[in-house]
């Protein structure tokens, strides 16, 4: 470890940022200094400026990637090096709104029912019956399942915040026959790792990702379906079954009520609840000759 990494390192864990945004930022600083074949503390604005267009340009990032990559350049700067940084001269690029992809019930049906196996549908039913993100998935512990209080607990979610979500009597049923079919039941992960699902370790995000892939093709899914395509499916079933934007926010662990808002424009109920002004003109009828 070079001595910058050691100093960055510590900046970020001095800071408690999680274990994503760490390696994040340090793989994008590792990316900058091999672009330019230099230790990154020699280089300076102008070389950030064409760092950032060839994101755009050669990479093809999306714009919220690329504030990302220049976020992890700030810290370094700013907090590692104590140097100036001017927003004037690096902006952040301006974001672009695109709605993600929704499934319908009978979709997420279909994508539950052409799981592979009774592992990956378990995961596919977590995800899409608590809205979690594929990361607290992952770390979900067998302690977290509360079926007592009929939650389950999500801890150290996005921003180190705790949260809980409805454990649903199906979803509850899912995992008991889980645990059933568990060869080593594990003291601490809910989701064991390695092939046969005995590890001391969770599974990565990354097999969380593949079984969502694998389902959609084999369920015949022309959407792209990943992880996070559950988490907006669930909330946008929710407000269509008539669950009130607040709720949603907390059930998302969303920082701000706007984030959820979103989900307004994905709601068929709230869609088809909204009469076009094409539907309240007050035209006269056409004339015969008109036709």
């Amino acid at each position: 470890m070079t001595h910058l990494r050691k100093m960055m390192l510590e900046e970020l864990q001095r800071r408690n940022y999680s274990e994503n945004t760490t390696r994040c930022y340090l793989r994008t600083v590792e990316d900058f200094a091999r672009r330019f074949r230099c230790s990154p503390d020699h280089l300076g604005p102008e070389h950030i400026r064409e760092y950032q267009a060839e994101l755009f340009e050669k990479l093809k990032l999306s714009p919220s990637t690329v504030t990302q990559r220049l976020a992890a350049l700030r810290f370094f700067y700013i907090k590692t090096l104590k140097k100036a940084w001017s927003i004037a001269e690096t902006p952040y690029p301006k974001q672009v709104l695109h709605l993600p992809t929704i499934l319908s019930q009978e979709e997420v049906a279909r994508l539950i029912d052409a799981a592979r196996t009774p592992y990956h549908r378990t995961l596919l039913m977590t995800l899409y019956g608590t809205g979690v993100r594929r990361s607290e998935l992952t770390h979900l512990k067998v302690r977290d399942i509360d079926s007592q209080r009929m939650v389950i607990h999500v801890q150290g979610g996005k921003g180190r915040k705790d949260r809980d979500v409805m454990l649903s009597p199906k979803l509850l049923e899912q995992l008991r026959e889980h645990w059933r079919l568990l060869k080593r039941k594990p003291s601490l992960w809910l989701f064991p790792g390695n092939r046969r699902h005995t590890g001391d370790t969770p599974i990565t995000t990354k097999v969380v990702w593949y079984v969502c892939q694998q389902a959609a093709q084999r369920a015949g899914i022309q959407k792209t379906v990943h992880p996070h395509t559950l988490r907006h499916c669930f909330a946008t079933h929710l407000l269509e079954a008539g669950a009130d934007l607040r709720t949603i926010q907390m059930l998302l662990g969303h920082r701000d009520l706007e984030e959820t808002t979103i989900y307004l424009h994905l709601s068929e109920r709230h869609l088809s609840a909204t009469a076009s002004p094409l539907d309240l003109l007050k035209r006269k009828d056409p004339s015969p000759q008109d036709g």
